[in-house]
């Protein structure tokens, strides 16, 4: 009997099963194998799906290596503004700068009129000991021509550089000579130094000048003070303006240097990445010595690290203007084909606890990247009052109020100077017409300049040659018509970046320093807080006002702390 109702069952479970066969095999259909998209949309590999598919299936060739590179920056500036990604191509370029070394030929050069012209050629490098001097025009590479619209910053490096031990043959044409010169250059290693400037600003005083943080820059720290030792210095000056950071790491190890143990450096924290702390281990030698940080709206990243420690910490007087405001931290990750992202990871936080990254917008960064026009045009360079505070306020040590938000805001404000500016400065500055001239005067004298060894006398003899009024006759002569009035007024700021560029030219960077530094109102302010023994910051005083008079006079007397200071900046090419 039952036999009998599973027999009479078993068509309609079988018709059953075909028709839910038939409805998966559809749906399978449908979703599969007409509309693939599908799969793309709901996995978690939809990119690499769609490249496969455009190789595949799309109506012209395409480089796939191509498309990559342009989608991922794509992709990471919807992030934030320092995520970014550097191709196999770009690679050491990127890296090359925070490097305690590399391998090319020893020489730094400027390209002028399509052709390389060597500026300086580094002391015992391979170029030196092949024969180069400064002044050669660079026109053949290894037996080919190298003129014309062919050099590029980047041709001329990637020729020029290369593994250690290799050689490479340059053809030059020197001053006073038509005939071409050939030289072998035996490639090696060629240090990048971090530290630009370490000499005595008077008897007492110390000054050092860190350009960025890289990987020796601790090492070529302790070199510097341990230079500065023999000249008895008694206070320090780290001069930060314009150090577009670098290594996390060096500036807690040179932070290390000027704090008592056990003091908070920095801290890191993100999504992913738990809370780190770098806290002093109180083996500095020079954890007493009075010190001052210089900075200006071109410090970021470690250099703010560095000078939120000191400032936090009550360890050192900040001067200048409100630094950058970069507050993360990128982890360098590498592709299989040695192009490389740079993503953010965590941001860093200072010892009271801010965070100085400024304010960003979700992929947009166009705001972002005018910050410092905005700033400009705002008048925070000229003013303290301008400075506009975005974060909440902190307290130092001492109880001292600091602000998050958007960089370092000094202790001590010197306003940029645009007292003697003319729209003709402004133009011969922005143009490069004062740079090349400085070449070529450089070229033209370089006998005569070769007889000063010292920044001191060579800028005197710079002085008496008149060089503004040089520049003006050239100027003149290369589309930047001659305005008298606009030059006597901007005499002194023409002669000053005129001379400055042959010093850089004939002598070295440190001599270039020093020479800026010289009635550089920012120099003069530190030197007046030695002098006064401020260099250590003080606690506050309780807040008493009796009235509202004593808070206007506090509040301008704050105000008067300003001065004048006037940033150049140079770029220099190496290989």
């Amino acid at each position: 009997m039952s036999q009998n109702k599973s027999n009479r069952y078993m068509p309609m479970l079988l018709a059953l099963c075909v028709v839910i066969g038939i409805g998966i095999g559809s749906f399978f259909t449908n979703h599969f194998s007409g509309n693939r998209l599908n799969i793309i949309n709901s996995g978690s590999n939809r990119l690499n799906n769609l490249l496969h598919i455009i190789d595949d299936q799309y109506v012209d060739e395409v480089n796939i290596d191509s498309l990559v590179d342009k989608a991922i920056p794509q992709i990471l500036a919807e992030l934030d503004p320092h995520s970014v990604y550097i191709s196999a191509k770009d690679v050491q370029t990127a890296t090359d700068d925070l490097k305690g070394s590399f391998s090319g030929v020893g020489i730094e050069f400027t390209i002028r009129e399509d052709t390389i012209h060597v500026q300086n050629v580094i002391k015992n490098g391979p170029a030196e000991r092949a024969g180069l001097l400064a002044g050669d025009k660079i026109v053949t590479i290894d037996g080919k021509p190298f003129v014309g619209k062919v050099v590029t910053n980047e041709e001329a490096m990637h020729r020029l550089k290369g593994p250690k031990d290799t050689k490479v043959k340059v053809g030059v044409v020197r001053y006073g000579s038509t005939k071409v010169r050939e030289f072998t250059v035996t490639r090696g290693e060629i240090p990048q130094k971090s530290i630009s400037a370490a000499y005595m600003l008077d008897e007492n005083t110390g000054y050092i000048r860190i350009k960025n943080f890289g990987e020796t820059t601790y090492p070529e720290l302790l070199i510097a003070l341990a230079k500065l030792s023999q000249g008895g210095f008694s206070n320090l000056v780290i001069d930060l303006r314009d150090n577009t950071g670098g290594y996390l790491q060096s500036a807690v190890q040179i932070a290390n240097e000027f704090l008592p143990k056990n003091k908070l450096i920095v801290y890191t924290q993100g999504r992913k990445s738990p809370r780190q702390d770098y806290v002093s281990k109180g083996n500095g030698s020079y954890q007493n010595i009075p010190l001052v940080v210089l900075i200006n709206e071109g410090s970021a990243s470690a250099s703010e690290i560095f000078a939120g420690a000191m400032q936090d910490n009550d360890r050192a007087t900040i001067i200048g203007r409100r630094s950058f405001g970069k507050g993360l931290v990128q982890q360098q990750i590498e592709f299989p084909d040695h192009s490389m992202i740079r993503l953010t990871v965590a941001r860093y936080y200072t010892p009271s606890g801010r965070c100085i990254q400024k304010p960003y917008t979700l992929g947009d960064d166009s705001d972002y990247a005018q910050d410092l026009l905005t700033r400009y045009q705002h008048g925070e360079f000229f003013s303290q009052d301008s400075i506009k505070h975005t974060g909440p306020a902190y307290h130092t040590g001492l109880g001292r109020v600091v602000y998050g938000g958007g960089g370092i805001t000094p202790d001590i404000f010197v306003p940029e100077d645009t007292l003697n500016i003319t729209s003709y400065y402004k133009r011969a500055a922005m143009s490069g017409l004062i740079l090349q001239f400085a070449y070529t005067y450089t070229d033209n004298n370089r006998l005569k300049l070769n007889n000063f060894t010292e920044m001191a006398k060579l800028a005197d003899y710079l002085v008496k040659q008149n060089t503004v009024e040089q520049f003006a006759v050239y100027a003149d002569n290369h589309g930047l018509k001659r305005r008298n009035l606009m030059i006597m007024k901007s005499h002194k700021l023409l002669e000053r970046y005129i001379n400055s560029r042959i010093i850089y030219n004939m002598l070295d960077e440190e001599a270039w320093n020093q020479y800026l530094n010289q009635n550089d109102p920012v120099i003069t302010k530190t030197l007046e807080v030695f002098k006064t023994n401020s260099a250590f910051p003080k606690k506050p005083e309780p807040k008493t006002p009796t009235s509202k008079n004593k808070k206007t006079a506090f509040v301008k007397h704050e105000a008067t702390l300003q001065g004048h200071t006037t940033s150049e900046r140079i770029r220099t090419l190496y290989a």
